[in-house]
């Protein structure tokens, strides 16, 4: 599949809703008709547009259970001057589907905007200005970083050989990348959902490195309900004939398992959201003219396709299964005397961020989290209708929050 295919078939992200407009049931469809086949995955691969991703090369790197890569590559994004003084960097986190691309415009080698374009910029809470900030894209994920998409030694895509990878791995990596970049230690390191499991992890593992985090809508350790929802999650791909055991590249558009996927993705979408905004949001409004008691959708079921569709667009099934695994094994006290030692062990001062709303990552998690750090402060809290999903939406929140954490407040 050529890489022009993938990025006509890539679609930019809506735009997310405003936290103050109110959701009142609509029958506007929510889901338009796709621009053509869907690729068999939209990784990003050799030959296609860089955009401003740049590039390092880590080496061998030992993997926690036991496995070995042999040669790991990251991609990263940065933005603003890194002081002579080399105290004013940030490191920014993405979460499962997100990448380095954490500010700006959709352009060449970026089908969609930055993620957190409200959060990172010039003159924005993290103010690229005064900050210099760096966002890599996760070991295992497939936008430049080395993942399953990546080309293994024997000169075909890793595919469902790339071996499992934890939490603590893709920080090692990240370690490289700091010492790359000549950073001794973070000014902040903030993540939110999977990139707050790193976020954490790197405090605790790198203590002298992380001067403060932030974890947003996150946990110490995921519990037996979060991993209950990520395996469903993993069943569905794998389940999608088209999946193959992983060796799908070679698929034509259309013929990928974006079944699969998106049914993946419909799952977490729901658990992203309160069923009190789905409520809200659809209720039991039919999807236009569609008759529910005739075959048709009602509007939340059409919103959920939607949502489906738009990630397997933009996203690559192997991909997915990796980094959801990576979360179901996530657990900060691991060989370090249980979650409590662990956090008890982290130096650095801490914000920790909830959404009061969120049934992924609910705020008993942080709650946790706040009480075992020595140098955190009581939870922050987003009210929200939006569930998880709050914390890339309610900037207006969040953004005073990190902001002045960032000023020693």
């Amino acid at each position: 599949m050529s890489s022009d295919r993938r990025r006509r078939a890539a679609r930019p992200a809506a735009p997310a809703p405003s936290p103050r407009r109110a959701h009142v049931p609509t029958r506007r469809r929510v889901d338009a008709p796709a621009p053509g086949p869907i690729p068999a995955s939209a990784a990003w691969r050799e030959g296609d547009e860089v955009g401003r991703r740049q590039f390092v090369d880590v080496g061998p790197v030992e993997l926690e259970a036991g496995e070995r890569l042999p040669a790991v590559r990251l991609a990263y994004e940065t933005w603003g001057t890194l002081s002579p003084a080399r105290d004013n960097a940030v490191l920014v986190m993405h979460a499962l589907t997100g990448d380095s691309h954490v500010t700006g415009a959709a352009g060449p080698g970026h089908p969609t905007a930055g993620w957190w374009s409200t959060l990172v910029g010039p003159g924005a809470p993290i103010d690229t200005d005064r900050y210099f900030v760096v966002v890599p894209n996760v070991l295992g994920g497939c936008q430049g970083s080395t993942g399953p998409a990546s080309t293994a030694p024997d000169g075909r895509p890793w595919g469902g050989r790339f071996p499992h990878i934890t939490v603590r791995d893709q920080v090692a990596v990240e370690v490289g990348l700091t010492d790359a970049l000549g950073i001794d230690a973070w000014a902040l390191v903030v993540g939110g959902s999977l990139g707050g499991l790193r976020a954490l992890e790197w405090a605790a593992s790198n203590p002298s490195r992380v001067r403060a985090v932030a974890a947003i809508a996150t946990s110490a350790q995921t519990s037996g309900d979060q991993i209950a929802n990520f395996h469903t999650q993993i069943g569905a791909i794998r389940a999608d004939p088209r999946f193959a055991d992983g060796d799908y590249y070679d698929a034509p558009d259309g013929e990928g398992p974006h079944v699969g996927l998106g049914i993946a993705r419909q799952i977490a979408h729901a658990s992203y959201r309160s069923a009190r905004e789905l409520d809200e949001r659809f209720g039991r409004i039919p999807q236009a003219a569609e008759n529910p008691l005739g075959g048709g959708r009602f509007a939340v079921q059409s919103y959920l396709d939607h949502h489906g569709d738009k990630l397997a667009r933009r996203f690559d099934a192997n991909t997915y299964v990796v980094l959801t695994r990576t979360m179901i094994t996530h657990d900060l006290g691991r060989d370090r005397g249980g979650v409590d030692a662990a956090l008890a062990q982290i130096t650095a001062r801490a914000l920790v961020v909830a959404v009061d709303s969120d049934r992924l990552f609910p705020p008993s998690q942080s709650d946790r989290i706040a009480a075992g750090i020595p140098g955190a402060g009581p939870v922050r809290t987003i009210r929200s209708t939006f569930g998880h999903d709050g914390f890339l939406i309610e900037t207006d929140q969040i953004g005073p929050m990190v902001e002045g954490f960032l000023a020693g407040g």
